[in-house]
C-alpha cells in the first residue's frame, strides 16, 4: 500500500503544525513578567504537541487509504486563528483541521479509522513514558520534551475518545465498545494518574 499526499495537504499539515506549535509555545512562555524562552518553548512544542498532532492525523489517513478511501488533511483556518488568539490568554482551544475521508466503508472500518488517531497518541505517550522512565536525562530541554510529549499525547488520546461528534470516540464505540473502554481507560490512567 502506497500512502500519497497532495501538495495542498502537505502545505495544510505544515501550517497547522506551525500554528499549533507557536500557540503552545506562547502558553508555555507566558509569565506574569512577560514572555521568556520562546524559542526553547517553540522547540518543546514542535517536538511534542506538533508531533502528536501530525502522527494522529496521519494514522487516520493511512488506515483510510488502506480501505481504499480518498483521505486528505485540511486545515481549519478559523480553528488555527482561535488557537493563536486564545494562547495569549493562557488557554488553548485547538481545532487545527481534520482528515476528510470519502469512500464506501463499513461501520467497523470507520471505527478503526477513528480509533487509529487516539491509538497513535497512546503509542507515542507510552514511548515518551518509557524514555523518561528508563533513561535519566540531565539535559533539561530534552526532559521537558519527553514529559510534555507524554502529557500532550495522553490528553489528546483521552479528549479525542470522548463520545461526542465530531470527536473520534462515538465512531469507536459504534464499532467496538470494548475497544473504546480499553483505550479511554488507558488514556485516562495516563492523564489522571501520572
Amino acid at each position: 500500500m502506497r500512502i500519497s499526499f497532495s501538495e495542498k495537504e502537505l502545505v495544510d499539515l505544515l501550517w497547522a503544525w506551525a500554528v499549533i506549535s507557536i500557540s503552545f509555545a506562547i502558553v508555555l512562555s507566558r509569565t506574569p513578567y512577560g514572555f521568556f524562552n520562546f524559542s526553547e518553548n517553540l522547540l518543546v512544542s514542535s517536538l511534542s504537541v506538533g508531533i502528536a498532532f501530525l502522527v494522529h492525523e496521519i494514522f487516520h489517513k493511512i488506515l483510510a487509504q488502506k480501505y481504499n478511501c480518498w483521505a486528505e488533511f485540511r486545515k481549519f483556518d478559523l480553528g488555527l486563528i482561535l488557537a493563536l488568539l486564545f494562547s495569549f490568554s493562557g488557554f488553548i482551544f485547538a481545532a487545527p483541521g481534520a482528515v476528510f475521508i470519502f469512500g464506501f466503508i463499513s461501520e467497523r472500518e470507520n471505527g478503526k479509522i477513528a480509533a487509529s488517531g487516539p491509538f497513535s497518541n497512546l503509542i507515542l505517550a507510552f514511548l515518551f513514558l518509557a524514555l523518561g522512565h528508563f533513561f535519566k536525562f540531565e539535559n533539561v530541554l530534552l526532559s521537558r520534551i519527553i514529559s510534555h510529549g507524554f502529557y500532550i499525547n495522553s490528553w489528546l488520546a483521552f479528549f479525542n475518545l470522548l463520545p461526542f461528534p465530531p470527536l473520534d470516540g462515538l465512531k469507536v464505540i459504534n464499532w467496538s465498545a470494548l475497544a473504546w473502554i480499553v483505550m479511554i481507560g488507558i488514556a485516562g490512567f495516563f492523564v489522571f494518574y501520572f
